[in-house]
């Protein structure tokens, strides 16, 4: 892409799904000179997501509004309502017990506007998002998963549930891609793949077949933040090349890895080992795509998590790398 001068902005695009994603636009969102754009899935379908889906026979919301809120200009009033979640002291899940006030706000718009992109602006403007949201469609889609013994799981919560290795995800029909979605792809400098599950919140947005040609035809420079910790049922014992491999295997480009090397508390290895998580290692010498590691954890809780900070540090390294690259050419 031509660059008429260092004061342009880059656009960066951010896909993924679930708290990881969010954890990166709360880190890159005050980084100066960049346009964010979130490409977020749409296809949960647990919890109170997953019930207004049913329901109401509409694309799921919660990461979503996750993002929505992660991205806000200000940890306002409204961006806390929005994720306010009801109680349900009883577990009945009756009424608005249980849901999240963010996902019945989306909900209504979506009916009140005829258009659930349309919904997601509203809310956008309301929060003053620093960004653009994408739902990567705007159909009410089901994945599912292709397992190593041929089995097949349908629906993305089912699919970390079950004691097998996973082949593939796929969707049983034609999926389109929103145009905002492709647009920001074509148009990308630099693609953030992650953080989070990466076959139920990554893949789902690259296997539209309109986001992974645009992906694959596309020059920006693509990163992959790859997880700090196996995911129990979906990568149990996964290194790092492992989670690559996903990527690639799904028609997903490559450029580098961004991989947390922090040295973790012995005791927060063992409370996840109960759980069946295990940090991801880096198992090969050589890699096809250049490796990149930096401090970006956080312990809080004893619990391992990306860094909004560090993650704003690393990314601002790599915006000014691909600036000046862009300048050169």
């Amino acid at each position: 892409m031509k660059r008429n001068g260092s004061k342009d902005k880059l656009n960066v695009v951010v896909i993924g799904g679930g708290h990881g994603q969010s954890s990166i636009c709360r880190g890159i969102k005050n980084i100066p000179d960049i346009n964010i754009s979130a490409i977020v899935t749409v296809a949960d379908d647990g919890g109170s997501t997953g019930r207004l889906r049913r329901h109401f026979h509409i694309p799921a919301m919660g990461d979503i509004r996750n993002v929505m809120i992660s991205l806000a200009e200000s940890e306002s009033l409204m961006s806390t309502l929005m994720d306010y979640r009801f109680e349900d002291p009883d577990g009945t899940e009756t009424d608005v017990a249980g849901h999240n006030l963010g996902n019945l706000i989306l909900t209504a718009l979506t009916q009140q506007c005829g258009s659930f992109l349309e919904a997601v602006q509203t809310i956008e403007k309301i929060l003053n998002v620093k960004g653009r949201i994408i739902p990567a469609t705007t159909q009410v889609i089901t994945l599912f998963a292709e397992m190593e013994d041929d089995v097949i799981v349908r629906g993305e919560a089912n699919i970390p549930t079950k004691a097998n290795r996973i082949r593939r995800v796929f969707y049983d029909t034609n999926v389109r891609a929103t145009p905002e979605a492709v647009s920001a792809v074509r148009n990308a400098d630099l693609i953030i793949y992650g953080i989070g599950s990466v076959y139920t919140s990554v893949l789902p947005n690259v296997i539209i077949p309109e986001v992974r040609e645009a992906l694959q035809q596309s020059d920006a420079y693509k990163i992959y933040f790859c997880n700090a910790m196996t995911q129990p049922g979906e990568t149990d014992g996964y290194s790092m090349e492992d989670h690559v491999r996903a990527l690639k295997d799904h028609g997903a480009p490559v450029d580098a890895v961004l991989y947390a090397d922090d040295s973790m508390p012995p005791a927060i290895i063992e409370n996840y080992q109960r759980e069946e998580s295990i940090p991801v290692i880096i198992r090969e010498s050589e890699h096809p795509y250049k490796v990149i590691k930096k401090k970006l954890l956080s312990f809080e809780g004893g619990l391992v998590r990306h860094a909004s900070g560090l993650i704003e540090s690393a990314v601002r390294e790599l915006v000014e790398e691909r600036r000046c690259h862009l300048l050169q050419k």
